[in-house]
């Protein structure tokens, strides 16, 4: 059970590929786009995940390259300052504590840079196919190889869940949200610190941070609509910016001048608040890890932290299995169901409170959610 293939060069693929590679297994990392992908959110490393990256022996990097913001401003329409705190930010919480807030892309590059495994890039896989003794897989460009056992690490759309594990209608559970995010330059003069404008109704309004020693700047913005992505998310990104612009068409503060940059924006980003839930993580030889097995939604704050883990905690189960797969990815499931768990619970707590409404999801653990996903044990393997 050597052979491994990881579809995804995000977090979660990078970061199993570098315990599967420690631990001896030949990695192959499969990744559609033509490179690793630019652009994403400032995502989190909290808690248990702070040791894993520390064990990769990355940690330093990846404080060195966080966006160490100083603190948040709350503006309203004419952009007088509502309040300010040099105490926290909206997006990475408490300033100088131990987690680290660090770019989605910058966070990809280290991970993938800590490894040696293969990585081809502008390809896919089309169809697996197994059995008892292999998986045989056909990829875009017309490869054919053959491996003892492949990974979606492909995020919450994953392709290789929807070939093994069925359609994601199946398993995704909407939470009533849309998250846009995109690069613009920072005319705000912004210097390490977040500016946040909210709205009222339906729209969230807007969040931006200055990033990459304040060169740019990176904006978020948010609003509640009860359909589920496949009803309402175009499928062209022209379309998707169009949806984005036209619902802050009439928002006030800087509003105007950062949806100007949406049309040239690169990297931008628009997805559901979504999460994933599967009955069992893995069908014979095919596994599925982070999002693509157990998307939290951003509205966790816990993604990544989640996806670091479970990388380490199935490569561990893969190794200590000694070439038994079946026994490795059920310790796998078991280790890690119930701070998954913990995670998805924390996403409804998490939108709860922001539409001030009753904390759905406290009453399912007999732990807060907050004390779930602090106090997991990270194992030794």
């Amino acid at each position: 059970m050597r052979r491994v293939l990881i579809s995804g060069a995000s977090i979660a693929g990078p970061a199993l590929a570098y315990w599967l590679r420690r631990y001896g297994f030949e990695v192959t990392v499969v990744e559609r786009a033509r490179g690793l992908r630019p652009g994403g959110q400032a995502i989190d490393v909290r808690g248990p995940a702070i040791e894993v990256v520390r064990r990769m022996g990355v940690l330093e990097e990846v404080r060195r390259r966080s966006t160490d913001l100083r603190g948040m401003s709350v503006v309203g329409e004419n952009g007088e300052e509502l309040s300010t705190t040099t105490d926290r930010t909206a997006s990475g919480g408490d300033v100088g504590g131990p987690d680290v807030e660090i770019l989605r892309d910058d966070l990809a590059a280290i991970l993938a840079g800590a490894g040696e495994a293969e990585y081809v890039f502008g390809d896919a896989i089309a169809s697996l196919e197994q059995d008892a003794g292999e998986v045989r897989v056909v990829f875009d460009s017309g490869a054919r190889r053959t491996f003892d056992l492949v990974v979606g690490a492909d995020g919450v759309h994953s392709s290789t869940r929807r070939m093994v594990f069925g359609p994601e209608e199946d398993h995704l559970r909407h939470l009533g949200s849309y998250l846009a995010v995109w690069t613009v330059p920072n005319f705000l003069g912004l210097d390490r610190w977040e500016v946040v404008y909210p709205m009222s109704g339906d729209l969230w309004g807007a969040m931006v941070m200055s990033v990459r020693g304040n060169r740019e700047a990176r904006v978020y913005v948010g609003f509640d609509a009860d359909a589920p992505p496949a009803a309402f998310l175009p499928p062209e990104v022209s379309e998707q910016k169009r949806l984005v612009a036209t619902r802050f068409a009439h928002a006030g503060w800087e509003l105007p001048r950062l949806l100007k940059h949406l049309e040239d924006a690169p990297d931008f980003h628009f997805d559901a608040l979504a999460q994933i839930h599967l009955d069992a993580w893995s069908r014979g030889r095919v596994a599925l890890v982070g999002d693509a097995g157990y998307c939290g939604s951003p509205a966790s704050g816990q993604g990544t932290s989640t996806a670091l883990v479970g990388a380490y905690v199935l490569a561990g189960e893969l190794a200590r299995a000694g070439g038994d797969h079946a026994a490795a990815f059920a310790a796998y499931e078991r280790e890690l169901r119930g701070y998954v768990t913990g995670n998805q619970a924390l996403a409804l707590v998490n939108q709860a409170r922001r539409r001030g409404q009753d904390e759905t999801g406290e009453a399912a653990l007999p732990q807060s959610p907050r004390e779930v996903v602090d106090a997991y044990p990270l194992k030794d393997y």
